[in-house]
C-alpha cells in the first residue's frame, strides 16, 4: 500500500536549504519516493494551519520510508536539513479501495 509523507517545513537559511533541495531528490527516488508537491503556493480552506513550505512525497510502503530516512547517504543531508530548516513530518497510509 502507498504510503504518503507530508513535510511542513520553515526554512531559516535559503542558501543552504538550496544544497538540500538539490542533493536530496536522488535519494529519494532511489527508495521508490516521488515528489507530488514541492514548496508550491499553499491555501487554508478552514482550520487555523498556516504551514510553511510543503512538501508531500509517496513512497511504496512504511519499510521504504524508514529506508530513505535511515539510509547513510541521507544521514549528512538530515543534518543541513535540520540546520536549515524546522520541520513537522508525518507519514499516513494511502487509501485502498
Amino acid at each position: 500500500m502507498a504510503v504518503y509523507v507530508i513535510v511542513d517545513l520553515e526554512v531559516k537559511d535559503p542558501a543552504a536549504f538550496a544544497s538540500y533541495k538539490t542533493a536530496v531528490p536522488p535519494i529519494v527516488g532511489k527508495h521508490g519516493g516521488e515528489y507530488l508537491a514541492r514548496g508550491g503556493a499553499t491555501e487554508v480552506i478552514e482550520g487555523e494551519w498556516r504551514p510553511g513550505r510543503l512538501v508531500v512525497f509517496r513512497f511504496p510502503d512504511r519499510r521504504a520510508v524508514h529506508a530513505f530516512f535511515d539510509d547513510p547517504e541521507y544521514r549528512p543531508l538530515k543534518e543541513m536539513r535540520q540546520r536549515a530548516s524546522s520541520a513537522d513530518i508525518v507519514m499516513v497510509d494511502g487509501y485502498e479501495n
